[in-house]
């Protein structure tokens, strides 16, 4: 069945709900061989994936996810998610990831999806791991976190179990240089189904259908993402150049704007200034912000994503009442007590 459907995307011939359906199964069958897998996903990037077919895999793909259930009364609440697709390659630190405690600390229910570096030095749970911070929660205490702690991480490897019969595919993708539109998954799949989203991408024709995926998901409100930075796109907002943005608010339609650095007070920065390195180096340079002692140009970055974090969560009526919440959340030791609080309530 997959070797008939790689043809007819070699055709330039979109998939049908039912063949998405079938070409998950196939992909998730261990019994399946890798090469097939493969060709077909290179058949798949290569046609390009529409909206539809992205909406489809996702949905098929988190109905094999590890169920969360949340209690009626959290379910009610607005539950963000942050995070980006990565593959920018600009190295930059873990904005979402800070971006994501700080919304915490506002009082914004974070359920932060998200998995070790693939194609940087430190991923999302990389960083809260060397921050003390658990990573790796069953969903029952996952779900115990959020609720007493408006925080908790869900490890993709944990929460889908099917990945593994993907991931020898994914790879052999990767050494013929093809990316591949698990690329596109991951922020997709968050197991809670959060009903807020901040989501970055490394490309900026990314943002209008990724939102309109968004949408498909059933999530009432959200903002995709993709920041200028010199020659280089970033999947978070940036204090470089413009940024794209693709929104939508409830049942509204989604539009795209630019936003430009101008609009806030933006110290001096280069790409260099926002780059980190390893877990332990980011880690330091995390709690340096988080906690007000870094007050250069990555605490202007970090404002400007969090402030639009909250604005989507609805806890701001606009970026810069975001970003000025932020700010003060920051200065009055909140968010520092927060990082000392998490890495203190290990499950």
């Amino acid at each position: 069945m997959l070797k008939a459907l790689t043809q007819q995307l070699q055709a330039r011939i979109a998939l049908t709900p039912e063949q998405v359906h079938g070409a998950v199964q196939q992909l998730t069958d261990e019994a399946v061989s890798v090469e097939a897998k493969a060709d077909f996903l290179t058949a798949l990037a290569q046609k390009g994936e529409t909206p539809e077919e992205i909406t489809l895999f996702a949905r098929e793909l988190r109905e094999l996810a590890v169920l969360v259930e949340l209690p009626p009364a959290l379910r009610q609440r607005e539950i963000l998610d942050v995070v980006g697709t990565g593959g920018d390659r600009a190295h930059t630190l873990n904005f979402s990831t800070m971006t994501a405690l700080i919304c915490a600390a506002a009082g914004v229910c974070v359920a932060k999806h998200g998995n070790r570096a693939a194609t940087s030095r430190c991923g999302s749970a990389d960083l809260l791991e060397a921050l003390g911070i658990p990573v790796d929660l069953p969903p029952a205490e996952a779900v115990a976190a959020l609720q007493e702690h408006h925080f908790a991480f869900f490890f993709a490897p944990r929460y889908h179990p099917a990945f593994r019969h993907i991931a020898p595919a994914r790879k052999l993708c990767a050494e013929r240089g093809q990316r591949t539109i698990f690329n596109f998954l991951g922020p997709l799949l968050n197991p809670v189904r959060p009903s807020a989203q901040l989501m970055g991408v490394a490309r900026p024709d990314l943002c209008e259908p990724l939102a309109r995926v968004l949408q498909g998901l059933g999530v009432r409100r959200a903002m995709v993402i993709c920041g200028q930075a010199g020659e280089h796109w970033l999947d978070e907002l940036s204090t470089l150049g413009e940024t794209v943005v693709a929104e939508f608010y409830q049942d509204h339609a989604h539009a795209v704007s630019r936003l430009s650095p101008n609009q806030w007070p933006l110290q001096a920065v280069t790409l260099h200034d926002l780059q980190g390195g390893d877990p332990a180096e980011n880690a330091r340079a995390t709690r340096d912000l988080l906690t007000g002692r870094d007050r250069g140009p990555r605490r202007d970055a970090v404002l400007l994503n969090a402030g639009a974090a909250l604005f989507v969560a609805g806890a701001a009526r606009t970026i810069t009442d975001g970003w000025e919440l932020a700010g003060r959340l920051v200065d009055e030791g909140e968010v520092g007590r927060k990082l000392e609080m998490l890495a203190r309530c290990r499950g």
